[in-house]
């Protein structure tokens, strides 16, 4: 099954009127419905099955157990590092404990770089055209706690994943730690594991 560009909740973008009503003929009895009434109960149905498995799915099921970690006192050079040899583009900073501070994200690097207020790779990119050396100067020698965001939004194991889709568009942000309840980290959730987890539900 294909599914349109607004992902959850859309409608088949190859399903048409053609395909209903061919769809209708191959179905035993007789059946007193429209192309367009059948195409609104699809969408509906469609809509209260997406909101069903959101709710019914929690940030336990989704989330990513084995999570790389910076302290705040890693080198930003260790924590790049990291982040490309992992290809992640989010990070959480943890003390001695295990407990989430922060969270750096490749948008944090670039900000730091010299991108604001977009915040951008390509914003880097006209930095760099425009000076002689390196824009990521200005950060070296720096640590994880220079630049990460904080304090770090996290939820518990059991958030639903409809809560944390809200999160996500509250906060502008592409992952959150996921926390026990002693404040340390057991996993995170990320856009993608969220919509892997999601397809492979319905599909």
């Amino acid at each position: 099954m294909q599914f349109n560009s607004d992902g959850p909740g859309g409608s088949p973008v190859d399903l048409e009127n053609q395909d209903i009503i061919a769809a209708m003929k191959e179905m035993q009895g007789y059946i007193d419905i429209t192309p367009a009434d059948f195409m609104e109960i699809y969408r509906v149905a469609y809509n209260h099955a997406v909101d069903r498995i959101a709710k019914s799915m929690h940030a336990k099921d989704v989330m990513t157990r084995q999570v790389v970690c910076v302290n705040p006192e890693t080198s930003l050079l260790e924590t790049a590092e990291r982040m490309a040899a992992a290809n992640i583009s989010g990070i959480p900073v943890v003390n001695e404990q295990n407990e989430v501070l922060g969270v750096i994200s490749e948008k944090d690097f670039l900000q730091k770089m010299g991108a604001e207020p977009s915040g951008s790779f390509m914003g880097v990119i006209s930095q760099c055209l425009k000076n002689k050396g390196c824009v990521a100067l200005p950060i070296r020698g720096k640590t994880a706690a220079d630049i990460m965001s904080a304090p770090a939004v996290t939820v518990a194991r059991e958030r639903p994943l409809s809560e944390i889709s809200r999160l996500f568009a509250e906060k502008q942000i592409n992952r959150v730690p996921v926390v026990d309840p002693d404040g340390k980290i057991a996993g995170i959730v990320s856009r993608a594991d969220m919509v892997r987890s999601f397809f492979a539900k319905i599909c």
